[in-house]
């Protein structure tokens, strides 16, 4: 079987259901979707082709997605539910019957993740790397515990009794705790307390271990060794683990004088949250549970016994960095060649022509060193930037910071409502404003999730203005391992673009007109909606018409009805959604002519693309291009100020329709396809058959638009087959 026989093979011929599509069964529900795109991590940490210990990696990440959504999707359900509203999300469900539904999914989610940990648990004592029991520690071990309990943990414990005198105490969300039933040995006198395992020190313990072995004592476990030195006199009878999860949405009066102390104020009140899920051993004593879940609150549905391991996100301390031999091969991102050719110059390389990074294969250190320059440059008079998610310790925010400082004018735009990062990027503004930053926070009701910088450096009698627009974060860590796009130019008209946008930010003056650039909430979500349109009029039209589509989620119904009215107009759609899929796939009469399939593997997914063949087959020359910071979500075209920037260098255009979208449309070996029910599987590949991966095709094979001198002629195409 060949590669083209596979991909024809791995999506079903469109097939004929008996309901309705004219109403809400046209959409799949953005909840389910999403869990099984959590199933699909999962799944990943059973791959026999994933390294053991990023296998590991795969299931913390599940079980870190999982807490997440219940925090704030789930929360957000259930208060809907509570308050007795029944309006029907897209798909036709209510608050209610959602819930049922995510609830019972996530149960077999979460058994799923306890064998899954009992298996890897298994393979890594094969391969020396064993999790310890307090029953299986040695005599010599215990010594050396004994000093790790004295010296590194008992100064950070609180322990809690809980009687009459000491209330039940505070457990702030994702808090993990030991309760204990306690007996006084004098005179049998019954006791209850509570154990916060403190998360300011790591979960698991190293033991001493012979060279190529590694043991490691999860803490709870290292606490039930010396319960009589924490509760001197009082014997064990019984224990538990549990964890919470609260609500973690945040709200915000929308008339706030001060918007940095109301985010202060919000954050605080998140801690407080109402609990919305409680983890807690199974066979607990009666008493311990009973009082535990009559202080948080929660109903009998709200609990989930859980046989195993409890806070399975901690395991990715377990992915250690000396056993390489269990890891991912090493990978260090390139250094564009262009960028070597002018000696590290990137306006120099900027102005040869424009430049399309693919991170993490390219280094996400050009951008920092795009900003580092500018800080420096004597000819740089001004720099503008937005800042969503940042690192704690940004090198970004140190350059802005330098320019300021430097007497340059220096706009930064800080995203407070990103969510988790609301704190961080608190900090961070406090100290721009400190170096003589003019910091906005945009709009109340709007997040800013566009990545945009602007340099405008004075040369000769002229100002140009050099721009960088992304589809990623400007986070030098989480660009590791997340596949991104950005696209540096000096084209005046993209220059003037982002020169409208920022006073849009910081002044409110809504852009009269855009050159090429469309922006949500303004003119994003109708552009995306009117090109859809012209793809199928060139299908009425009997020219070639497609659509090629690459996103994180699809769930916006007027985006959706779109896609559905052109498939049906004959538009061939290609969509490489990794995540949540509102849309249905493959139903006769409805979505024909539309494929979805979804990329999980080494890298994380992230960037945006669209692509229209403008009545040209794809891909090729007289393609239309786009790249995006938005998701095609209501929240991104709606309530967000988002970036669809039109790509119109031939270089570029042929990087991402030649090499990008046609690399992930061909990949096989991280693939899983879309059926119309939502369901997705991971079609079989016959022994020994070469699967394409795209992840390392782009490790092993430099961008078009960053080659230097060498030129681009060495650099592989790829071509798309369709069936």
């Amino acid at each position: 079987m060949t590669q083209t026989d596979f991909l024809k093979s791995a999506f079903p011929a469109p097939i004929a259901l008996d309901e309705d599509f004219s109403g809400p069964a046209r959409f799949y529900n953005r909840e389910l979707s999403w869990l099984g795109f959590n199933w699909r991590v999962l799944e990943e940490a059973e791959n026999p082709r994933v390294p053991l210990l990023e296998r590991l990696r795969f299931l913390s990440i599940s079980a870190n997605n999982l807490d997440e959504f219940y925090t704030v999707r789930v929360a957000g359900l259930r208060e809907l539910a509570n308050a007795g509203n029944t309006t029907p999300a897209a798909d036709g469900l209510s608050p209610a019957e959602q819930l049922k539904l995510i609830n019972e999914d996530a149960r077999h989610l979460m058994e799923r993740q306890q064998a899954v940990y009992e298996a890897l648990k298994d393979e890594m004592e094969t391969n020396g790397i064993q999790i310890l029991t307090a029953d299986g520690v040695s005599k010599a071990d215990k010594d050396f515990l004994a000093d790790i309990f004295l010296n590194r943990v008992f100064p950070v414990l609180s322990p809690l009794a809980i009687d009459p005198a000491h209330p039940f105490p505070f457990i702030p969300n994702t808090g993990f705790s030991l309760a204990l039933q306690l007996e006084r040995i004098k005179d049998k006198t019954k006791l209850r307390a509570l154990l916060p395992v403190p998360q300011q020190i790591n979960r698991f313990i190293a033991l001493p271990s012979d060279e190529g072995q590694h043991r490691f004592l999860p803490m709870e476990e290292l606490l039930l060794l010396h319960t009589h030195s924490i509760f001197p006199g009082y014997k064990t009878t019984g224990h538990c683990n549990f964890r919470i999860l609260r609500d973690s949405d945040l709200e915000v009066e929308d008339e706030a004088e001060d918007l940095v102390r109301e985010f202060e104020v919000a954050l605080k009140r998140r801690r407080r949250g109402e609990v919305v899920r409680l983890k807690i051993s199974a066979n607990a004593p009666d008493g311990l549970k009973s009082v535990i879940m009559e202080e948080t609150e929660v109903t009998p549905e709200e609990v989930v016994e859980i046989d195993g391991l409890i806070g399975m996100s901690d395991l990715s301390e377990l992915v250690i960095d000396d056993r390489r031999d269990l890891l991912w091969p090493s990978f260090t991102p390139r250094v564009p060649e262009r960028v070597t050719d002018h000696d590290g110059d990137m306006f120099a390389a900027i102005r040869q022509k424009d430049m399309l990074l693919h991170h993490p294969y390219e280094t996400f250190d050009t951008v920092i060193r795009f900003l580092q320059q500018a800080a420096r440059d004597p000819n740089v008079v001004a720099i503008k930037q937005t800042l969503y998610r940042t690192s704690k310790e940004s090198p970004i925010v140190e350059a802005l910071c330098e320019a300021a400082e430097d007497g340059k004018s220096v706009t930064a735009l800080v995203e407070l409502k990103a969510r988790f990062d609301e704190a961080a990027n608190i900090r961070q503004s406090r100290r721009l404003e400190r170096a003589g930053a003019h910091v906005v926070y945009g709009f109340m009701h709007y997040k800013t999730h566009a990545k945009i910088s602007a340099v405008v450096r004075r040369e000769g009698d002229q100002l140009v203005t050099y721009t960088h627009y992304g589809t990623g974060n400007y986070h030098p860590i989480t660009a590791r391992i997340y596949t991104d796009l950005s696209l540096f130019t000096c084209d005046p008209a993209l220059g003037r673009d982002a020169t409208k946008v920022f006073n849009y930010l910081s002044g409110y003056a809504e852009p009269a007109e855009l050159e090429n650039l469309a922006i949500s909430p303004i003119t994003l979500k109708q552009r995306l909606i009117d090109m859809i349109g012209a793809e199928a009029d060139h299908a009425r039209a009997g020219k070639s018409a497609e659509i090629w589509a690459k996103m994180n989620s699809l769930v916006e119904s007027d985006v959706i009805d779109a896609l559905y009215a052109a498939s049906q107009a004959g538009v061939k759609i290609n969509l490489v959604i990794r995540g949540i899929c509102g849309l249905r796939p493959g139903i006769k009469g409805l979505s024909d002519n539309i494929r979805v399939k979804s990329i999980v593997g080494r890298f994380l997914e992230h960037s945006r693309i669209v692509c229209f063949g403008n009545g040209h087959s794809l891909p090729g020359k007289k393609a239309k291009v786009y790249i995006s910071s938005a998701d095609w979500m209501g929240r991104n075209l709606n309530r967000r100020v988002e970036t669809l920037v039109d790509i119109t260098n031939p270089t570029v255009k042929a990087q991402i329709v030649s090499q990008i979208m046609a690399a992930n449309l061909a990949d096989v070996a991280q693939s899983w396809i879309m059926a119309p029910d939502g369901g997705f599987t991971r079609p079989e590949m016959p022994e020994g058959e070469f699967a394409f991966n795209c992840h390392r095709f782009f490790m092993e094979n430099p961008s078009l638009s960053g080659r230097g001198s060498a030129g681009a002629s060495d650099v592989p195409k790829l071509t798309h087959t369709e069936d």
